[in-house]
């Protein structure tokens, strides 16, 4: 079968390599792809939001299963396009993408449908915002309602900050379009954990859980980035909290969308907080997460390309899904400067990686056989072991093998899992 996977990042390099292994794949392209990914894939260069380019090439070259994995071009309806043409594909329609497109929507759905999460309240005018922020409790969360890089985040310390940040989404429009409606919501606080699901609708199959780590230096001091590492499984996400999730959280998130006439198919990922009042939902991406997914795929034994077959046709209940009961680490080189501003166009070099061992190529370009940094998080290093401790110094030894001018990782990947573990 011919596949093609819409995007370019290191999410997608490691669902590449895990279709990859799929017998039933002859081809496999990358819809633009990067530097990376073009040794593992051919890559096309039509961007993942040009949806009238996506869907010529998927006609001209008789695609047979297309995998959109960005949030952008699901939000926009990448899946709506190419279903109509008969391509099947993975991932949610527009409808249902709207739970990560729309913060609104999502914190809506959530408290008419009685799922747990913070206690917030919106805004379309600035000056009624500014008032409300006088007597909110701080600090306190802000958030576009659109797509923003998964940067449209702001935690505010300070009653002042918190003016800043609404000032900068709403008047400033540093979000774009993002920030014209906004969300003031509770601050919450307990360990984070990332949890991604295959769903086809009805059925529901938890991933393995993860940690993400998303300031940019150690200590989780810094900016907010996209993410500069993950480990997986998160220790904090115990069997009994495991099952509370599906309970009040998971199935009913499911069945609401189910009621709301927007089935959701493909991954759901669920960003949750585990409070001292329970477990309560921060977010919901319509998507595998970004670097989650280069620690989740790794140990995954199942054939990935099986499993999205079997939700694009509704038959999810009858799929193998079975992960390995090993750790993984994915440590993130960035360029130096990330997230602000930082260089690019530098030479890399990199190892060969060994056995249980993996590099996701997130921002590079190839010429001449050589690949050159062009982004702001360049890559992932990954690596899996029988415990976190091992997997955590596997990962660094790797790391420590990559080289380029100005290379940026923060050196405390999956320490607070290791003293979770304690």
């Amino acid at each position: 079968m011919k596949v093609m996977v819409v995007g370019g990042g290191g999410r997608e390099h490691a669902l590449v390599q895990a279709l990859k292994k799929s017998p039933k794949i002859t081809k496999l392209y990358a819809l633009p792809g990067n530097g990376g990914i073009g040794r593992d894939a051919e890559c096309v260069n039509i961007g993942a939001k040009d949806l009238d380019g996506i869907v010529s090439f998927a006609k001209e070259n008789s695609i047979d299963f297309a995998v959109v994995a960005p949030d952008d071009p699901l939000v926009l309806g990448a899946v709506d396009r190419l279903e109509e043409i008969g391509i099947p594909c993975f991932g949610p329609k527009k409808d249902a993408a709207i739970i990560e497109g729309s913060k609104v929507f999502s914190k809506n759905l959530m408290k008419q449908y009685g799922i747990p999460t913070a206690f917030y309240e919106v805004f379309t005018e600035m000056e009624s915002a500014l008032e409300y922020l006088k007597t909110a409790p701080i600090p306190t969360v802000i958030k576009a309602d659109g797509l923003a890089l998964g940067k449209g985040v702001i935690i505010a310390e300070t009653r002042e900050d918190a003016v800043d940040a609404v000032r900068s989404m709403m008047e400033d429009k540093i979000f774009g379009e993002s920030g014209s409606q906004i969300v003031i919501e509770e601050f919450l606080t307990g360990p984070e954990v990332s949890v991604l699901c295959f769903t086809d609708g009805k059925t529901l199959i938890p991933m393995i859980s993860s940690m993400d780590h998303k300031r940019a230096l150690d200590g989780d001091e810094g900016l907010n980035t996209g993410g500069m590492g993950t480990v997986a499984p998160n220790p904090y996400y115990t069997p009994r909290i495991a099952d509370e999730c599906m309970e009040t959280i998971f199935m009913p998130t499911i069945r609401a969308m189910e009621q709301e006439n927007r089935t959701f198919k493909g991954c759901l990922y669920f960003g949750l907080m585990l409070t001292e009042k329970g477990p309560k939902v921060i977010e919901y991406n319509c998507r595998f997460g970004d670097p989650e997914t280069q620690v989740v795929l790794p140990l995954l034994k199942s054939d990935l390309f099986d499993i999205m077959e079997h939700i694009a046709n509704g038959t999810l209940d009858q799929a193998n899904v079975s992960f390995s009961d090993q750790s993984a680490c994915c440590v993130i080189v960035a360029s130096g400067g990330y997230p602000t501003s930082y260089q690019s166009g530098y030479e890399m070099t990199l190892p060969e990686p060994g056995e249980d061992e993996m590099i996701y190529i997130a921002g590079a370009k190839e010429q001449n056989g050589k690949l050159y940094t062009a982004g702001g998080r360049v890559l992932g290093a990954t690596a899996i072991a029988d415990d976190l401790q091992g997997a955590i110094k596997k990962a660094y030894a790797l790391t420590e093998k990559i080289s380029f001018t100005d290379a940026h990782y923060r050196k405390d990947i999956g320490q607070r899992a290791l003293k979770a573990l304690q």
